[in-house]
């Protein structure tokens, strides 16, 4: 796997304990026990990790702030949504941590179904869903790299704004990249266009060939006018010292999801997305897909990230990675529960393998 490839965690920021399997814990979510995830990350070979967003959950940016400041090199991939953040506030917000962080920012934009009401939010239907983020996106991306910035678009205006501090640039990164996901016909427009990164849940190799080749005659189509759009893959990834302990593993899990109905499991099944809903189509195809791409957990209460796995030794693993990477993929947010000891396992088993 080539050099520029980078491996990023997840850390679930969940008032309820047990997410996907997780151990509950006693303060799951206290800032000792997030911190001590992400010292891990920075201690097992980790660039940082996808912080998760969503009304009912702890405040995103907040658990990012806290974590950047116990840590020296851990980058957090915060999660935000336009609607909940004006343009202009969320520009000097990220930037502010930009600065004091000495550059360790990233941000994933989400524009899926949410409570919006709950937090005075509104929008109209998928279309005006994706202009907004669109528009959100190169406003934020504007005030971080323009001074004096004026700007009246359809749903966000401002005039003669100049965010401080200032982005410092930092070799080729000229602000923090914005990662995006989305499956439907509008978000991959809007990712043609505006995202840096685009997330791919875990799909089968020839989905992600398709869908990489889309997004490029996409950006050709569209005259993007940014660098080229990178690719990157949200999936969990099972690993055990054999083939067969991984596999015994992951059945068992599929079995308890099964028992249990998929509780602690389902959070990106409030309403479904195109995306989402690809991926539970999956196991119509079988309960395993490519070499070792497992679908089963998608029948059983499996979201996001959730719903497919990669199941193997860690060489069954990194071998199927390599392939997502021969395809274009440079950017992997990998997770498993529970998630402080997949951590360890992983950054010390997998990871030397992907960089070797």
């Amino acid at each position: 796997m080539n050099n520029s490839s980078e491996f990023l965690w997840y850390i679930p920021n969940d008032v309820k304990a047990g997410h996907r399997g997780d151990s509950a814990v006693e303060n799951h979510n206290s800032l000792d026990t997030l911190t001590s995830h992400a010292r891990a990350l920075e201690e097992h070979g980790w660039k940082g990790a996808l912080i998760g967003t969503g009304w009912g959950r702890p405040d995103t940016f907040t658990v990012a702030a806290s974590l950047a400041a116990r840590t020296t090199t851990f980058e957090p991939l915060i999660a935000i949504r336009p609607g909940y953040w004006r343009p202009a506030n969320f520009a000097s917000a990220a930037a502010t941590l930009d600065h004091l962080t000495g550059g360790r920012v990233r941000i994933n934009i989400v524009s899926g179904k949410d409570n919006l009401s709950a937090y005075g939010d509104s929008e109209g239907d998928q279309a005006h869903r994706y202009a907004r983020t669109k528009e959100f996106m190169r406003l934020v991306r504007r005030l971080w790299t323009e001074d004096n910035v004026t700007f009246a678009g359809e749903n966000f205006r401002v005039a003669e704004s100049t965010v401080v501090p200032r982005i410092q640039v930092r070799g080729d990164r000229r602000h923090p990249k914005f990662y995006f996901g989305g499956a439907s016909q509008a978000a991959e427009r809007a990712a043609a266009t505006e995202a840096d990164v685009q997330l791919f849940w875990g799909e089968p190799l020839d989905g992600v060939r398709e869908r990489i080749a889309r997004l490029k005659a996409l950006s050709r189509e569209l005259d993007r006018d940014l660098p080229p759009l990178e690719f990157g893959l949200r999936i969990t990834t099972l690993v055990r010292d054999t083939t067969e302990q991984a596999w015994a593993d992951a059945e068992a899990k599929v079995a308890e999801m099964a028992r249990s109905k998929g509780v602690g499991w389902h959070d990106h099944q409030r309403a479904l997305a195109v995306g989402q809903q690809r991926l539970l189509d999956l196991h119509e195809r079988g309960d395993v897909l490519d070499d070792n791409l497992y679908t089963a957990p998608g029948k059983f209460g499996g979201g996001g990230a959730g719903t497919t796995w990669l199941v193997g030794s860690a060489e069954d693993v990194a071998r199927s990675l390599r392939k997502y990477q021969d395809l274009g993929i440079t950017h992997f947010v990998l997770s498993d529960t529970p998630y402080l000891s997949e951590i360890k396992r992983q950054g010390d088993q997998l990871l030397p393998l992907l960089r070797g």
